[in-house]
């Protein structure tokens, strides 16, 4: 069975280790010197190389070449055994599955024995957060004052829930992410020693995935590498990786920028049809939103590991990028990323976030998250208003001794007058609305070009009367349709326009929707959509 690359080609010594020098620096000095420490603590993200250097300080701590500066050696008997894993003195503990108080009073227990083939019998703690209190406090006085053939390395991914007393007795040492041009060095000089055919692009690819994590990163190379000769190309990279391409994630920062929604659903759909993850998919935009942001606030001072296309079109949309609404969209992207795998719906959080993020106004340039338009009008007499005024104005001015007005009042819109004429006419077939449905769309777009992306998620259920029944599967992509400007006038004017006749909307949660069981719950809820298109409450009265 063939290793793993990070494993076959785990650093030998010291100068091997990537990108934590800081560290690294540190215990060669430590080691040259001989005055190594007794405990330990390495902290630092996943996969930077905190196993990998406890083991080489243990290699280094039961290495018998005579020039101290130049342990481990990897030629003495010590050195060699723990290469092969093979080292009887070195003792690797996974806290994740050893977390009780028996676990330690074990190791307490054996800890006293002499080494049996090397100078110091060294223990490495991985995952050290995981172990409970009662283990934690039965490690302290060993911890604090171990045998002196004995020596501790603790390694955590989250130093913070490691107990202070744990830390006050330990050497702490951070680890930090890698960057992208080490992470792509070292995977070239990996392709190098495995004779591998990697184009340039797709190298930088895998590099950006590992983020900032070297172990991921050669997981990644590993897992492309299919037989040896094959070529590793950027497509297929992207192909493995579910990846979309940096040309779809930048247009589609350009058609959020454009405030079109119908151009960024498209790119969205083509770029998961062709494999991308939609997860994955999210995470390239938080990566790149923030590229935008950093170049919006700080300009050129830094540096962006980027082609110089990419980095011109960055530039371009950072001046044309609001700050607030950038800032707000790594926000809703990143939340669209940490969603659950295995969804039924995978793409929906990544529609969601990108909706949520257009104008609710038409065709415009700035980009906002809210503006004023955005809310519904507070009243409703922009409306047209029948000739006569409905019950519930009648008993408004009743009760409080108003003088009501029989003038209409004036149309802005241009919408057909609402009366009681088309609920004459034949009722609305459904299979005449899913017949106009796609012609539908492409109508409302020429007054709201936003709109139709929001109608994308929704469909006709029924046809009660004259009044089309829209459902949508989630409550607040409902609840955006009832904010939007005019959205209800829109699609039942656009309705009228494609079947001849007068149909108001109404929309409704797709699982909650029970077709009605008679005529007389049709009528009912026909006159419930007309007095809701009118701004008025039904009375019981009004539909018998």
């Amino acid at each position: 069975m063939s290793q793993a690359l990070y494993r076959k080609w785990r650093p030998a010594r010291f100068d091997q280790i990537v990108g934590q020098e800081h560290v690294t620096r540190t215990l060669q000095n430590a080691v040259a010197a001989e005055r190594i420490g007794h405990a330990y603590l390495f902290s630092g993200p996943r996969g930077t190389g905190k196993t990998t250097t406890a083991r080489l300080l243990a290699k280094a701590a039961n290495c018998l070449d005579d020039v101290p500066a130049e342990r481990p050696c990897n030629r003495c008997r010590p050195c060699l055994a723990i290469n092969e894993g093979r080292f009887l003195d070195l003792i690797e503990i996974d806290a994740a599955s050893n977390t009780g108080v028996d676990d330690i009073r074990d190791l307490r227990d054996k800890i006293n024995f002499a080494p049996s083939e090397g100078r110091i019998k060294v223990y490495i703690i991985d995952e050290v957060h995981m172990l409970s209190t009662a283990a934690f406090n039965a490690l302290l006085k060993t911890l604090e004052e171990p045998p002196a053939h004995a020596m501790f390395v603790l390694a955590t991914t989250e130093e913070h829930k490691v107990p202070l007393t744990i830390k006050s007795r330990c050497q702490p040492f951070n680890f930090r992410l890698l960057t992208l041009d080490e992470i792509t060095a070292r995977l070239a000089w990996l392709v190098e020693q495995e004779r591998l055919t990697v184009e340039g692009e797709a190298l930088t690819m895998i590099a950006q995935h590992g983020n900032g994590s070297l172990r991921d990163a050669e997981s990644l190379l590993d897992q492309l590498v299919a037989a040896p000769g094959d070529t590793i190309t950027l497509e297929r990279a992207r192909l493995v990786l579910g990846t979309a391409s940096n040309e779809a994630v930048g247009r589609l920062v350009d058609a959020w920028l454009a405030g079109d929604g119908g151009a960024g659903l498209d790119v969205i759909h083509q770029s998961l049809a062709t494999g991308a993850d939609a997860r994955q998919f999210a995470r390239q935009l938080v990566t790149y939103l923030r590229q935008v942001l950093l170049v919006q606030t700080a300009g050129d001072r830094l540096p962006l590991n980027l082609a110089a296309d990419q980095v011109s079109m960055i530039k371009q949309q950072a001046r044309r990028a609001d700050r607030q609404a950038l800032v707000a969209a790594v926000k809703a992207f990143n939340e669209a990323a940490k969603a659950q795998a295995g969804s039924w719906q995978p793409q929906l959080p990544l529609e969601l976030a990108f909706i949520e993020l257009l104008p609710h106004h038409g065709a415009g340039s700035a980009v906002t998250l809210e503006t004023p338009q955005s809310e519904p009008p507070a009243e409703r007499e922009d409306s047209e208003v029948p000739q006569q005024a409905p019950p519930r104005q009648q008993s408004e001015v009743e009760d409080g001794g108003g003088e009501l007005n029989p003038e209409p009042t004036a149309l802005k819109e241009s919408p057909p007058a609402l009366n009681a004429e088309p609920l004459a006419a034949p009722a609305v077939k459904l299979q005449a609305v899913k017949d106009v449905w796609s012609r539908l769309r492409d109508s409302v777009a020429e007054r709201d070009r936003n709109l139709p992306a929001l109608l994308a998620s929704c469909k006709p259920l029924g046809a009660e009367g004259h009044t089309v029944i829209l459902g949508f599967d989630y409550p607040i992509l409902k609840d955006k349709f009832e904010r939007w400007p005019q959205a209800r006038d829109m699609v039942g004017d656009a309705l009228s326009r494609l079947l001849g006749q007068k149909c108001l909307v109404r929309t409704v949660i797709t699982a909650q929707y029970i077709p009605p069981a008679d005529e007389a719950t049709v009528q009912r809820r026909d006159f419930a959509a007309l007095a809701d298109e009118l701004g008025g409450v039904m009375r019981e009265s009004d539909s018998a």
